[in-house]
């Protein structure tokens, strides 16, 4: 487990991980900037304060596991990763260049400390209910992460392994909703609406925490402490979020989904950005 920062500590780490999001992105020339952005706090509070995992043993056999369900939001992962010291900062300007290891969507075994490939939406929920299943079977302590996208709870299976993971009382799965209302065609509630979200896990038969504030850094430790403790059921924790946070001109822009900064974005994004940061 990382050392015990505090939330001011963590809510620094989580602006710089914002700024190497953006530097990445638009080293890149594309990438998906949005939701990487609105992750960051949670990153922070997973990879700086609540998962126990080590860098110089990525895949030590106790270790907690982390699914990016939404693996397109890959550069706040990797972010988090380098960050954390699985492998050097610099190498995040790799991100997406031929012959890198940072792909667009996470890699396994490639990349030290990813669980599995992601990137085809709405199967990270199914894998982590395996993983957590394993757990059980093994007599294993470990915790299973899965970061989901509200978007891609349009995709049916999610609903599947929900239930899968009800029947089999897998309290050692906790998974997060970025809940930031928005999807690359738009308003999540105006494509396929998920309200009201709560109840429909609720229905599943899942301990629901939330909604609460994304981007509180002390709200999030807390409802993770909650998810730790549930005995009978899964638990998902909903983030209420705004896409692209920290970044003025790319909160709640939908067409900062899947595009990079040109270089006036880019230089007012990293003024905006380090004026946070100490």
């Amino acid at each position: 487990m990382a050392e015990q920062l505090n939330v001011d500590e963590l809510q620094n780490i989580a602006n710089k991980m914002r700024l190497d999001v953006i530097e990445m992105t638009t080293e890149a020339g594309s990438g998906h900037p949005g939701g990487s952005l609105s992750a960051a706090d949670l990153m922070a509070a997973l990879y700086f304060r609540v998962m126990n995992i080590d860098p110089a043993d990525p895949y030590k056999d106790d270790r907690d596991r982390f699914i990016l369900s939404k693996g397109h939001a890959a550069p706040i992962l990797y972010a988090a990763l380098a960050e954390r010291g699985y492998f050097p900062v610099e190498e995040l300007k790799t991100l997406r260049k031929l012959g890198t290891r940072l792909q667009g969507h996470p890699a396994y075994r490639d990349v030290p400390g990813v669980e599995v490939s992601t990137g085809s939406l709405g199967q990270g929920l199914s894998i982590a209910c395996g993983i957590a299943l394993a757990g059980k079977m093994d007599k294993k302590d470990y915790k299973t992460y899965c970061l989901l996208g509200d978007g891609e709870l349009q995709e049916g299976q999610n609903w599947e392994a929900a239930m899968l993971a009800r029947a089999y009382g897998l309290n050692n799965l906790i998974a997060i909703v970025d809940r930031n209302r928005l999807q690359i065609s738009g308003n999540t509630e105006e494509v396929m609406g998920l309200d009201p979200l709560p109840e429909k896990f609720k229905a599943f038969g899942w301990n629901v925490v939330g909604p609460i504030d994304g981007h509180h850094i002390r709200q999030i430790l807390d409802a993770l402490d909650k998810a730790a403790r549930s005995k009978k059921s899964p638990t998902v924790i909903i983030l209420n979020t705004v896409k692209g946070k920290g970044v003025s001109f790319m909160e709640n822009n939908a067409g900062f989904h899947g595009k990079s900064c040109n270089p006036e974005e880019y230089a007012k994004a990293v003024e905006e950005l380090k004026a946070v940061i100490r």
